[in-house]
């Protein structure tokens, strides 16, 4: 399958995640025509905004599937199985990608059929401003050339990678999760900047691009995070202050164990 031949995408769900894909794949041209169905009118109004970029949408499930090439299945884990009771008739040989969280390609295609073209994806919401990151991982019945055009919609909003499905709790745990940590990260310094006399529209300016510049200097530079942080620690100076304060407060065993939380969730949720 020619990349470009997934021209026209269904999303069945209308949320937060949906929406920043959305955003971030009709601004970057990679799709033609979008239709979005969710059964509550209500979540859909705020999709007008891209009408004019090729986005429709209805509250029949149907309808996405059968104006699209490949359908993204973005509801709530508990509903993978009605919706895919309601469209599995229509859906034909299109590929599904589900973003359904826990949901297995096994379960999925025990619904649709052994002969189902699935692809399971975890891309987190900064897709929305084309910064996302999506792991995906698709059955036996995607071809090479189909999973490549999934991922090429992908890293149209951000970066994907391929990886066994075994790896897919750890990977919503490592990027799908893992934005809300970071905002909490930010708003926590911003409210210590507010602390000392900054506004707060100034602090979190200064704490969000101390993020971002951050990340960019581990996936650019190559170098060790423990690298990077020790290049910033001075002897004897403020960040080495810091930086064992943290250690004695548990900064790095807090994260893991949320990431623990998250990827057992994840499995439970499976």
């Amino acid at each position: 399958m020619d990349k470009a031949l997934l021209k026209r995408l269904g999303f069945i769900g209308g949320g937060n995640m949906a929406f920043a894909l959305v955003k971030g794949i009709v601004s970057s041209g990679a799709v033609s025509a979008v239709t979005v169905s969710d059964k509550d009118a209500e979540k859909l109004k705020r999709f007008s905004e891209f009408s004019k970029q090729g986005v429709n949408t209805s509250t029949d499930n149907s309808e996405a599937v059968s104006a699209a090439d490949a359908v993204v299945l973005a509801v709530k884990p508990n509903v993978v199985p009605l919706v895919l009771d309601e469209i599995k008739d229509v859906l034909g040989n299109k590929i599904l990608i589900s973003i359904a969280a826990g949901v297995s390609l096994e379960s999925i295609s025990a619904k649709l059929g052994n002969k189902a073209k699935v692809v399971r994806v975890m891309p987190n919401t900064p897709a929305q401003v084309g910064c996302g990151m999506a792991v995906l991982s698709p059955n036996n019945n995607v071809s090479d050339s189909e999973a490549a055009a999934v991922e090429a919609i992908f890293k149209s909003v951000g970066e994907a990678v391929i990886l066994d499905e075994k790896f897919m709790s750890a990977a919503t745990a490592l990027h799908g999760s893992s934005p809300a940590y970071v905002y909490m990260m930010i708003d926590a310094m911003a409210d210590s900047g507010v602390k000392y006399g900054l506004t707060k529209k100034q602090a979190l300016l200064l704490a969000a691009k101390a993020v971002e510049g951050s990340a960019k200097m581990v996936l650019e530079t190559g170098e060790h995070p423990s690298v990077l942080k020790d290049n910033v620690c001075s002897p004897a100076g403020t960040t080495i202050a810091a930086v064992c304060e943290l250690e004695k407060r548990g900064f790095k065993t807090s994260l893991q164990q949320a990431i623990d939380a998250c990827v057992e969730k994840a499995e439970n949720m499976g």
